[in-house]
């Protein structure tokens, strides 16, 4: 068995844990990423678009955001279409001067991933069969297989930043865990085109046929999403289909303007929340989609797992400049705190602009409530708290 020894070990090299490299890296602390993919699998993912401003300043705090700078969209607000009825929420008037970014994930990872490469840090790729051993221990490692040899990577700390899917949460204990969960009976029908975008900012919709998102990746490339019942197939619906049910469900003077084309990406995402506490285990922390996922209407899963890798890394910072370790044990309360508000605004969103077909008694209650806080100001403003994203945690 061949071995290998560092700081800090991440596991799964998605850009929460290429974010959590970057920075450690930067402030001198040495670590080896572990991921399963290849590099152009991991780029292929398409994911989130909108960066709240915590995460727009950590990119650049990593050094990594000057591209994001350059071609991203800052946003200053979104539509909500209520049957019909546009409201504008203004997001920089609202939170004091607070925006979004649009920047694709894959372009978010592109720029770690060119960053990592620049640095000189080690990455290992197509590793298989990565294992988490002796958590609870001052000496933790992992083995895995890579190359066609085993290999072990002695570490003081590991960073489970592998996904939902991932070995990290599997390697605890089960009883050792706690699970929150609500899976939701419909999904999101999405597709990239190369067309621009019907607004130029995002538009919500809620509507009787079911909800819609109209989103972009830049001023040339949009992502469209309709609500469809988790049953449905995506050879269901050919592109025509698609463009035709979207016209249905915005409001006439968007749908006349809608400029069509040839789908480049089409995908069924089912809807769920879930979260597992705590987030930690001995010296093991779980990092983004690995301890929580959220239903992608709040825009908040990457955002989450940024949050995430800010709290341990301000934590690993003072543990290993200052000594302290007293710090470690409060990592999964620090975040979970603002995982459940997050998720909170997640699914009061979905519940919001979706469809329930089976409550007709809840669809008028929700239809009723944000009627409320859209006609109210004080409304408007904690829809637009949460959208650009409550502050992180100070670490102290």
């Amino acid at each position: 068995m061949k071995t290998l020894k560092t700081q800090v070990a991440i596991i799964g090299a998605g850009p929460s844990g290429l974010l959590l490299g970057q920075l450690l890296h930067n402030a001198g602390i040495d670590t080896v990423i572990l991921e399963r993919q290849t590099p152009d699998y991991v780029l292929s993912r398409i994911r989130a678009g909108v960066l709240e401003q915590g995460m727009v300043q950590l990119l650049r705090q990593a050094g990594v955001g000057q591209r994001m700078d350059a071609e991203g969209l800052p946003h200053d607000g979104f539509e909500l279409v209520l049957n019909g009825r546009r409201v504008h929420i203004d997001l920089k008037g609202l939170t004091g001067g607070q925006n979004v970014m649009v920047y694709g994930q894959t372009e978010v990872t592109r720029d770690l991933m060119a960053a990592r490469e620049a640095s000189g840090a080690r990455t290992l790729y197509q590793v298989d069969s990565a294992q988490p051993h002796d958590l609870k221990t001052d000496h933790p490692f992992v083995t895995f297989e890579h190359a066609g040899d085993t290999w072990r990577l002695d570490c003081n700390y590991i960073a489970g930043c592998d996904g939902f899917h991932g070995v990290a949460r599997q390697s605890i204990p089960a009883e050792n865990l706690k699970v929150f969960e609500r899976v939701y009976p419909f999904g999101w029908l999405g597709i990239l085109a190369d067309t621009p975008p019907v607004h130029e900012e995002l538009v919500y919709a809620r509507h009787e046929r079911g909800f819609a998102l109209c989103s972009m990746r830049s001023r040339t490339r949009t992502r469209y999403y309709l609500q469809v019942p988790a049953e449905e197939q995506v050879s269901d619906w050919p592109d025509e289909r698609f463009w035709t049910e979207l016209k249905n469900r915005l409001p006439a003077d968007l749908a006349e303007t809608l400029v069509t084309g040839p789908s480049i990406e089409k995908s069924i995402a089912p809807l769920r929340s879930f979260v597992v506490e705590p987030m930690q285990y001995g010296r093991m922390f779980l990092v983004g989609d690995a301890a929580h996922i959220v239903p992608p209407t709040g825009a908040k899963g990457l955002n989450l797992a940024a949050s995430d890798v800010s709290t341990l890394f301000n934590i690993l910072l003072k543990v290993y400049r200052d000594g302290r370790v007293d710090l470690l044990e409060r990592y999964s309360d620090i975040c979970l705190r603002r995982v459940w508000k997050a998720e909170r605004f997640s699914w009061w969103m979905t519940s919001m602009l979706h469809r329930f077909d089976d409550d007709a008694f809840n669809q008028r209650i929700s239809e009723a409530e944000l009627e409320y806080f859209v006609d109210s100001e004080a409304g408007r403003k904690t829809i637009a708290e949460n959208y650009v994203g409550l502050p992180y945690e100070a670490i102290e």
